[in-house]
């Protein structure tokens, strides 16, 4: 089996890497001729734990290369995968799918015997039809199918995810596409993996589905544990109590500053603005949106209320700022709006992530970047975790009364104890529970 990778970024890294690791040819395409020259060299221009093994042992066994002549990968490729970025359109929050379209143009001129054509990238609902009808434009004696598969990764677990999926969708209206689909998948079958058959639009709305639901839960349990600080209740408690019950489950009902990321924030608002170009508008995503957007502003005002409502001159140590552990990826990330609000209010803030201060540095201005925790919270009035690294979870606390000016914990993510808190004598502030001192 021979496949061609269009995109190295996250999806299509990964992706590629993974199906090599199964034993298939892959060849990854880029038009960005340094990233490519980084990744012949060994270099993993992304943060993903495990993948610059994966990419270093199936290049050095001659099954993972990296190119950007798309017209030689493609030529020879059996399946043709299209793993481009689909970002935020300005103004209407639709994805843009002109990267999308351009790929399907350039592998329409360079397709060979019979391809399966297939988009990985999230897409909304018609736009498999779309890269079909471009491609038959562009090569009209050309034979191929088009097909969706689209990805399920979490960022920080994605190898594994790859490796041991929840499911595998694939859609298509072909017979033989879903076929060699089936076939490119086989070394998933020995983990009873589903896989779930279906038409291109149905394929292509499961991705967005799924996201807006997932994101709906955060949500949800943001409002709830804003509910709990104002009746005195305790959001986890709430959340096992709800989690318990089979038909909810507990994951994603962790209260928090909101999601971010590459997915939910342009996934969900895709889905609504296809909805409504529809004709079919879906309320509940578009609150989920509203509420989202809400929620990391109110936590740079929960930092600022208790530092009593004032932040003038004051030093405020910020631990984590991708939008999630064990990534680089800062997109919407809650700490873009959170330091600079504290820095408007007249905060000093001092910050370390542990693996996205490259990308962090060119995103805040006049931050003083740290190299650990400890060196964050040095002469600091406040300490505020925003991603819950696991390097955050067992800070000294000792340690950290004497760095800090004053021992004031504000805990956005609800790793610590409030008892624990309480035995150290530092004034704990979380989300959705009690403030402790």
């Amino acid at each position: 089996m021979r496949i061609a990778m269009i995109g190295t970024g996250y999806v299509g890294l990964v992706s590629g890497t993974c199906f090599s690791e199964f034993g298939y040819d892959v060849v990854c395409v880029d038009k960005d001729e340094t990233k490519i020259a980084r990744l012949r060299g060994g270099e993993v221009p992304i943060y993903e734990p495990g993948l610059d093994d994966l990419i270093e042992s199936n290049a050095k066994a001659g099954r993972l290369t990296f190119t950007t002549d798309l017209a030689g990968a493609v030529a020879d490729a059996d399946a043709v995968f299209i793993a481009v970025g689909t970002p935020s359109r300005r103004g209407d929050g639709h994805a843009d799918l002109s990267y999308v379209y351009a790929a399907a143009e350039e592998i329409a001129q360079a397709l060979g015997d019979y391809t399966v054509v297939v988009t990985k990238s999230t897409v909304p609902v018609g736009t498999g039809r779309e890269v079909a009808r471009i491609i038959a434009k562009t090569a009209p004696k050309a034979e191929f199918d088009v097909a969706s598969n689209p990805e399920f990764l979490r960022e920080g677990s994605a190898i594994n995810d790859f490796m041991r999926p929840d499911r595998v969708v694939i859609g298509s209206d072909s017979a033989r596409a879903t076929e060699i689909m089936r076939e490119i998948y086989r070394p998933l079958y020995l983990r009873e993996t589903p896989m779930v058959a279906t038409s291109l639009e149905t394929s292509e709305l499961i991705k967005y589905a799924a996201n807006a639901f997932l994101a709906t839960k955060i949500s949800f349990i943001n409002e709830i544990a804003d509910l709990c600080e104002k009746v005195g209740a305790d959001v986890q408690s709430v959340a096992r109590g709800m989690g318990l019950d089979g038909r909810i489950g507990n994951k994603f009902l962790n209260a928090g500053p909101g999601y971010g990321g590459s997915c939910f924030p342009k996934d969900t608002l895709a889905l609504a603005r296809t909805a409504q170009e529809a004709g079919a508008p879906v309320r509940i995503v578009e609150t989920v949106v509203a509420v989202n957007d809400a929620r990391k502003t109110r936590m740079a005002e929960k930092v600022l209320h208790a530092l009593g409502g004032d932040a003038q001159g004051k030093t405020i140590g910020v631990l984590g700022l991708t939008f999630k552990p064990n990534t680089d990826d800062m997109r919407d990330a809650p700490s873009l709006a959170i330091v600079p609000a504290l820095q408007k209010a007249g905060a000093t803030i001092r910050a370390h992530d542990p693996a996205g201060m490259d990308e962090a540095r060119a995103l805040f201005e006049g931050v003083i970047w740290c190299d650990d925790a400890y060196g964050t919270m040095t002469g600091a009035d406040a300490l505020v975790i925003v991603t819950e690294w696991n390097a955050f979870r067992g800070l000294d606390l000792d340690r950290m009364k004497t760095a800090m000016r004053r021992p004031l914990l504000i805990d956005l993510r609800n790793i610590y104890d409030l008892a624990e808190m309480a035995r150290a004598g530092i004034r704990y502030v979380s989300v959705g529970r009690k403030s402790v001192g």
